[in-house]
């Protein structure tokens, strides 16, 4: 069973990749800190070149960056992200189950409320938070995620990374088969309708998560 804290999970390129962040901003995110610990998590790999992001770093990488994606200011993000993890009294703080409720209040405090100018005008902060959010899993008596779903993939077929399966290969949420096996079925020649067959899923599944991935190659 890998940890999600203490075991690599990702290498800083594969998890750049997966959440379409630069690398270079992902390293910067790596050497930053919050409240005396990294801005992202990351942990000594047993080998060079081996995986030395932990799951709970790539969780904490996709809330920084859709909070970038609103336009913040890292200043702003890092003022946040340091009340949230003293107030929970956890390093972990912005992938806590609590950011959800108490941790809108701390943001609100810290400047980060007016986070309309980010978006259309419009959008309350709660909102926002929630929008981030959904693609976080929590398990019913755990603080912390247990799963990321990819966004740049249809909602019709959830990609999700989960380091209980796959060794950090996004898999299918309902099947948890790696996207990869699927794929390179698809482009060995198998028809959609075989491949729907053999992991249980619908050929306009398997048809819109191939296009997906067509399209992030592209």
């Amino acid at each position: 069973m890998i940890d999600r804290f203490t075991d690599g999970l990702l290498t800083p390129t594969e998890t750049s990749s997966y959440l379409e962040i630069p690398v270079s901003t992902l390293s910067s995110w790596l050497k930053g800190t919050a409240a005396g610990a990294p801005l992202v998590h990351q942990v000594e790999p047993l080998r060079k070149n081996q995986p030395s992001v932990p799951f709970v770093a790539v969780a904490e990488a996709h809330v920084l960056r859709s909070l970038r994606t609103l336009g913040l200011r890292m200043s702003e993000i890092k003022a946040a992200a340091a009340a949230v993890r003293e107030a929970f009294d956890t390093p972990y703080g912005l992938v806590s189950k609590r950011i959800a409720t108490d941790g809108v209040d701390i943001f609100v405090e810290h400047g980060l409320g007016d986070l309309r100018r980010a978006r259309d005008g419009q959008a309350p902060i709660h909102e926002v938070v929630s929008d981030y959010l959904r693609y976080l899993s929590w398990d019913a008596d755990d603080a912390f995620p247990t799963s990321l779903r990819l966004r740049q993939y249809p909602d019709s077929v959830p990609v999700v990374i989960d380091p209980r399966f796959g060794r950090g290969l996004p898999v299918v949420e309902s099947n948890r088969v790696p996207v990869n096996s699927i794929t390179d079925l698809w482009e060995a020649g198998e028809t959609v309708e075989d491949i729907a067959y053999e992991y249980g899923m619908t050929p306009d599944q398997v048809a819109a998560l191939c296009d997906a991935v067509v399209h992030l190659a592209a």
